[in-house]
């Protein structure tokens, strides 16, 4: 159902949340907030996010868990507008590791940490023609929300202060700390349409340890799969699956830290996390494969295997002098089995299961801080120092000879790289970050940091930050900076080749994507990846004019030289001649991995907050939070070897640009009186455009609500129940229906990038029990 109506309505809020803004910081039920204590973006202790020089979002876990969603990302998805959670519903590697962007950027431009520390990105990389193209994300759904405490977002480029990624900003996963109590939580959902049910069961438990805490959670999540897809013209009958895939996921979170030596702690976070799933890959026709036919659908079913592991010392050296020591190991693993599915060029003696190879990935950083306070200088602050250490390896193992041979398994060809990955780098890097108070009203900010990478050489980045308190309600705020982004090693090293049956004729046609350094590669223009280069800047207000009112503004731009994108499959004539002379005659088709374009994103972000009573026993909360983020490119690189010839295709510079909401507005109006609690959430998503079939498509805006209503059974018992997507929003229906019917025979009604997904209206109930 599309809300014209509304949506003209919610551009009223729009407006005045333009000039009225606040940090989104919701405390519990009972004791509302309008401020919290933050460690990101600032090691300064005590800062709150309305004095922090930079913008920071703190959503706590009362706030995630009132959305409905069981999972962090989504939940995340509707509480902060700058964060967006693309849901690629067709294509297997986007599907399983869904990833959040920041800003409309990549999802590879924004640093994750839990507890203040570089966690490791997801080993797949996405190579499909979706949001995030060419990246390999971090997932956030390794993570049980139950886990969670609250996260920080940081909407400030950080790279001089974290290192490699911290472009468009950093995202900060707090896990829970409680030495006592606990919760079950359970929960259960089904779309209006009887597909997509859910299944989630997560106990969290803290205990108390010698002077310390011991906080564990588990988490089961089941989910079925959900099809929106179209009967298909050509054969009367439904042949695709376009939506959510079935998966199972197991994880389980622990955090831990107690008292040793003198002023010390040892702490320590653990995540272990399995995903099984099941993805359907594009409809083979009849023909395609004596084994099946009336055709068949591809089953991609990789195991994503997901672990990490934090251990630390922190303390008191001197009486002024904190320091922080600490390792983190991370390890991400991914195998391909790929079933109900047939490799042509074996005719009938080919096999219906494959094993398609896996990919793995690891990376352990090593990382040394101190801190003093500099109360002494001026009107005091604080200076820190520190260095860090990392290695990375990145391997592809093949798949059995018959999932790549010839055509490979249809739907997923095995893995086997032409050249062997088994790589690997590391990094060494030492920053110093200054706060210093001049006067009372004012707080300046320095930071510098020096990196330096085994394969493609160093980066030095700074940041300056200033805040201005100009009375007891009004402060101004900004910042400057510069940033990068190190190539990857999955950018620099991932390789896959399969075989097409080609034309009328069926002529196999050898396409692939090479590593950077092959030879192949390399004849049409690859050349060794470079760091992304950036330069951001930030400049905002905070007001507090009444005690339960507070309001920020912030205008930001961020350019980005060299981005890296995976090129489009380059084929023709000119083509063909190159890698004849290269000597690689036998290949048809060639992608790689490039920086291809400089970018330039500038808008604004603005919300606003207010906690009431409408009563003593009664309180209530609205939050309006709006961000218009619009990215355009300033250059395209040129081939160097092929000129003439585009590395990539409109559709490729729309997935950097302008696939994603230029705009997005969530608000939230939450009434409690302590036993009953109501909760409604409204999330405007601005246009966007994609070229899904052919020519580029604009997708109108659409509004998306979401009903949550809830009551205490007891003083540990609390059940709830709701509806998400509550007017049953969808994107617009594809334009080109004349080409999709030729292609696809009409089953596609909606395009890939639809920010909010294609499940529809949505039921769910969930009942938490709070443990001793």
């Amino acid at each position: 159902m599309r809300l014209k109506i509304l949506s003209t309505m919610i551009g009223l809020p729009t407006v005045i949340a333009t000039l009225l803004a606040t940090e989104t910081v919701w405390g519990d039920e009972q004791n509302p907030q309008l401020d919290t204590v933050v460690v990101t973006g600032t090691r300064s202790a005590g800062r709150t996010a309305l004095a922090s020089s930079v913008p920071v979002d703190v959503i706590t876990s009362q706030r995630l868990q009132a959305t409905g969603f069981s999972d962090l990302a989504r939940a995340l998805e509707f509480t902060a507008p700058s964060l967006n959670f693309p849901r690629a519903h067709t294509t297997p590697s986007a599907a399983n590791t869904r990833a959040i962007t920041l800003k409309g950027l990549s999802p590879d431009e924004v640093l994750v940490l839990i507890n203040g520390k570089r966690w490791h990105p997801s080993v797949v990389i996405n190579t499909n023609f979706a949001v995030g193209r060419g990246s390999a994300p971090y997932d956030l759904s390794t993570i049980p929300l139950a886990a969670v405490d609250h996260v920080e977002i940081l909407r400030d480029g950080a790279a001089a202060q974290y290192g490699s990624d911290a472009i468009a900003g950093v995202v900060n996963i707090i896990l829970r700390k409680d030495s006592s109590g606990g919760s079950l939580q359970t929960s259960t959902g089904i779309t209006d349409r009887g597909d997509g049910g859910y299944g989630d069961l997560a106990v969290n438990k803290g205990f108390a340890l010698a002077g310390g805490y011991v906080n564990v959670t588990g988490e089961v999540l089941k989910q079925q799969s959900t099809n929106r897809a179209a009967i298909d013209q050509r054969y009367g009958r439904v042949t695709y699956q376009i939506g959510d895939p079935d998966a199972l996921n197991l994880n389980l979170a622990a955090n831990a830290a107690f008292p040793i030596l003198n002023d010390s702690e040892l702490y320590a976070t653990g995540l272990v996390s399995r995903k099984d799933s099941t993805n359907v890959a594009g409809f083979r026709a009849p023909g395609a494969s004596p084994l099946f036919p009336n055709g068949f659908g591809p089953q991609v079913n990789p195991i994503l295997l997901d672990s990490g592991l934090t251990v630390g010392l922190r303390g008191i050296l001197t009486e002024k002098i904190k320091y922080d020591l600490s390792n983190t190991f991370g390890s991400s693993n991914a195998d391909f089995t790929i079933d109900h599915t047939a490799n042509s060029t074996l005719g009938s003696k080919s096999p219906t299961s494959f094993d398609a190879g896996s990919v793995n990935y690891l990376q352990n950083t090593l990382n040394a801080s101190i801190s003093r306070p500099l109360p002494e200088i001026l009107e005091g602050g604080n200076l820190s120092l520190g260095a860090e250490y990392r290695y990375e390896k990145y391997e592809i193992k093949s798949g059995e000879f018959a999932s790549y041979t010839g055509t490979g398994s249809a739907g997923f060809p095995g893995f086997n790289p032409r050249i062997p990955v088994d790589n690997n780098r590391d990094a060494a890097g030492a920053f110093i970050d200054l706060d210093l108070k001049p006067f009372s009203w004012l707080t300046l900010g320095a930071a510098g940091r020096y990196d330096h990478y085994s394969d493609f050489g160093n980066a030095t980045t700074g940041k300056f930050t200033a805040r201005a308190k100009a009375n007891s309600w009004l402060s101004l705020r900004g910042s400057v900076g510069t940033g990068f982004r190190a190539p990857s090693l999955q950018q620099q090293f991932y390789s896959s080749t399969t075989s097409l049956a080609n034309g009328p004729n069926k002529a196999i046609v050898n396409v692939g994507t090479y590593q950077v350094g092959d030879p192949i590669a390399q004849a049409l223009g690859a050349t060794a990846l470079r760091a992304e280069k950036s330069k951001s800047a930030n400049i905002g207000i905070v007001l507090t004019p009444l005690h339960r009112l507070s309001i920020t503004a912030d205008y930001f731009r961020t350019d980005i030289d060299h981005r890296i994108a995976l090129s489009d499959a380059l084929a023709g004539p000119a083509v063909l001649s190159a890698l004849k002379n290269a000597g690689a005659s036998d290949v048809q088709q060639v992608a790689f991995f490039t920086n291809a374009v400089d970018t330039r994103t500038q808008g604004y972000e603005v919300a606003v907050k207010y906690l009431g009573n409408f009563s003593e026993t009664v309180n209530y909360g609205l939050s309006m939070n709006y961000a218009h983020m619009p990215t355009r490119i300033q250059s395209i690189a040129a081939n160097p070897k092929l000129p003439t010839l585009p590395l990539l295709s409109q559709h490729s510079l729309l997935l950097l640009t302008e696939a994603q909401p230029r705009d997005k507005l969530t608000s939230q109006f939450r009434v409690s009186d302590g036993t009953y609690e109501a909760v409604l959430d409204v999330t405007r998503y601005g246009e966007y455009t994609d070229a899904p079939i052919a020519d580029a498509q604009k997708f109108g805006a659409e509004v998306v609500l979401d009903l949550a209503l809830s009551a205490r059974l007891s003083q540990t018992v609390k059940l709830t129940g709701g509806i998400l997507n509550l007017a049953n929003s969808y994107p617009d229906k594809l334009a080109q229906q004349d080409t999709a019917f030729k292609t696809f025979g009409g089953s596609f009604a909606y395009g890939e990038e639809s920010p909010f997904g294609i499940s529809g209206r949505t039921f769910f109930l969930s009942l938490n029990v709070d443990l001793p």
